[in-house]
């Protein structure tokens, strides 16, 4: 039979240390198999020192307990209920069959005997010493964290070959508006080549814009805390509930304790892991978020890898084709190469980031920090030359199958990847540490130029119908969560688009955010002042005002600020904007004027969010946002 990557990386090690090591991987196995329903044997706790001693330490070893179907869950490694028999069989066979030919060459070694380390159980005295090979054992003193670092890189190794299951891709494919991305995304390809001679991107770096997009706008919702799923009041964090068994299905080894101080209920929110289950539930933190972004980007055919970060987050890493590099993706976040968001956005002390893909782990520490020896006195979990050789090891094992031009494309692009973390990146006010650097292009693409759109809109001018002259009134409304005017004293006429009736817009933004159902304008994120205005002229239809009513409401956080003005000629009037109905007399007798709204102020890195202009809930369709009733009279 044909061996797996991991039994074959397995065969490489000695006779004496293979023998030893297979025996203990069948007992494993075949305690699961003989006994299927008792729970001890479906569990190894990492610091049971048979396993950090005889196993952990030896090629292949551990990389054939993940093969097998073996998951990491904290302190254990776990077999679920879910995992494959079959496979879990395949892979006992192959290690079988290799030991009984190198028995029948006259090496004696004991059977293997039916009593497994787990959890509960006591150490077996079956697994005799061996030597451990490469890489080298780390010093005795940070042997468990050693272990644990070492099970998270081969548990998410492991986990991002799920991404590359045809039929799970297709699935994701269905929840994707892939065709109307495309076409968006050749559109502003389009756009940015005329913006930019000297282009160079390509359609892969434009739908990975919309693709973050959809996926934070419409796909994924945030949840803190679930709504009592009794009488949907607030709930709290309570600690964690005991998985069922179709949670542990799903790669939920934790399920949060949601509870209700109103009706006393607890909601139960399993920590899925499986990014198919993540596709129909559409919902959870950071982690839910990569996983199933990431799957999504590799149903579209873009070469995505799964980014873990030792200081609690994750998020992905696009490879663009046409920039030659890797674009960091935070789907939380919305946002593309912006790799210093968490060391100079949020204050994060990184020490760890490890990129996961199909092909190979690389440490990528370099490319978010600015700050790399203060990061480096960080890296103090494991040795530094065990991290590399055992992720040396890890790749030269994942790759045994690629073809020679595969391997050579990873290894060039690594170079370029080495050649980059050299340098440490220089923060560039209001972009989060972002890219200095690139193309106009790519600057207008990622919105960093000012600009929201690629081109600004035509100006818009409110000049009364007939119907409007007729009736002496000029009404307007806008909905900010349905996104349209209505001219109500002409018919109701409807205008979609928030942008499609201002008279001028700078760095300003529909915001919606669908994690906390609610909807306003702002200012485009990393700009200082935001700029929105709507004109009014009565002089072409010989009109002239005689009395202007107002309702505009704005909302600002921490430091941020918004000021409201009417601008008529050469006067200058200020109102507060804060939701009430107003008169202004001041301006009867003119012909025109000018509403404005500027955001500015704020603190830190979302402080683009501390101003907001019409801010209301998504379910509040019923409701003006901005209304202005405007009498007029023959001039």
């Amino acid at each position: 039979m044909s061996m797996s990557p991991a039994v074959t990386t397995l065969c490489e090690n000695s006779n004496e240390v293979f023998l030893d090591v297979a025996k203990l991987l069948l007992t494993y196995a075949d305690n699961i198999l003989r006994y299927p329903n008792e729970e001890k044997y479906r569990s190894i706790r990492i610091g049971n020192p048979t396993f950090s001693t005889k196993l952990l330490p030896i090629k292949g070893a551990v990389e054939c307990l993940f093969e097998m179907g073996f998951e990491e869950a904290e302190t254990h490694l776990v077999f679920p209920k879910s995992a494959s028999v079959e496979k879990l069989k395949l892979i006992r066979e192959s290690i079988a069959a290799e030991r009984d030919q190198r028995l029948r060459v006259g090496q004696p070694v004991q059977p293997s005997t039916l009593v497994a380390p787990s959890a509960s159980a006591p150490e077996s005295s079956a697994a005799t010493s061996c030597q451990p090979v490469s890489p080298p054992p780390p010093e005795s003193s940070s042997l468990e964290s050693s272990m644990s670092f070492f099970v998270t890189l081969q548990s998410n190794f492991q986990h991002v070959m799920l991404y590359e299951n045809p039929e799970l891709q297709q699935k994701a494919k269905t929840h994707i508006p892939h065709q109307q991305m495309s076409s968006t995304a050749q559109h502003k390809l389009k756009g940015a080549k005329e913006a930019d001679p000297e282009c160079k991107l390509g359609i892969e770096d434009f739908l990975v814009l919309e693709l973050l997009q959809w996926f934070k706008q419409d796909f994924f919702s945030w949840v803190d805390c679930c709504p009592c799923s009794r009488c949907g009041g607030p709930t709290q964090n309570a600690g964690s509930l005991s998985p069922s068994t179709d949670d542990l299905r799903w790669g939920a080894q934790r399920v949060e304790n949601h509870y209700c101080q109103g009706c006393k209920h607890s909601t139960r929110f399993p920590r899925y892991n499986n990014p198919e289950k993540l596709l129909e539930t559409r919902k959870g933190r950071c982690g839910e978020w990569a996983n199933c972004f990431t799957l999504c980007c590799r149903a579209l055919g873009l070469e995505a890898r799964y980014i873990w970060d030792s200081t609690d987050h994750v998020w992905t890493e696009i490879y663009s084709v046409s920039q030659h590099r890797w674009l960091h993706c935070d789907s939380c976040e919305n946002v593309c190469d912006k790799p210093l968001l968490y060391e100079v956005g949020w204050g994060k002390k990184l020490a760890y980031v490890l990129a996961f893909s199909k092909d190979q782990v690389v440490d990528v520490t370099w490319r978010y920090s600015c700050n790399h020896p203060e990061v480096l006195s960080r890296r103090t979990a494991v040795q530094e030359a065990w991290l590399l050789h055992t992720i040396n090891r890890l790749n030269a094992s994942r790759q045994q199958s690629l073809s020679p031009d595969r391997k050579k494309e990873l290894t060039e692009r690594l170079l370029v990847e080495l050649v980059e973390f050299i340098s440490p990146k220089n923060p560039k006010p209001g972009q989060l540490g972002g890219r200095s650097s690139g193309s106009l292009a790519w600057r207008i693409a990622r919105g960093e130029t000012g600009l929201t759109d690629l081109a600004q809109a035509a100006e818009y001018v409110f000049t009364p119908t007939e119907k409007e002259k007729s009736d002496k009134l000029l009404h307007v409304q806008y909905s900010v969560t349905k996104d349209q005017y209505c001219r109500v004293s002409n018919s109701s006429e409807v205008i979609q688009g928030w942008d499609q009736c201002v008279w001028s817009k700078e760095s300003v933004f529909r915001k919606v955010e669908k994690d906390w159902q609610m909807v306003y304008i702002a200012r485009t994120e990393g700009s200082a002042t935001g700029i929105i205005s709507w004109k009014f002229d009565f002089a072409p239809v010989g009109m002239k005002i005689k009395s202007v009513s107002i309702m505009a409401s704005s909302q600002t956080f921490h430091s941020g600020k918004v000021s409201w003005q009417l601008q008529s000629g050469q006067n200058t009037t200020e109102f507060s904007g804060d939701g009430k109905m107003q008169l202004f007399s001041c301006l009867s007798g003119s012909s025109d004027f000018v509403l404005v709204a500027e955001l500015s102020g704020g603190e830190g890195e979302t402080s683009w969010q501390h101003s907001q202009l019409f801010r209301q809930s998504l379910k509040e369709t019923e409701e003006s946002s901005f209304e202005i009733l405007i009498h007029i009279e023959d001039a």
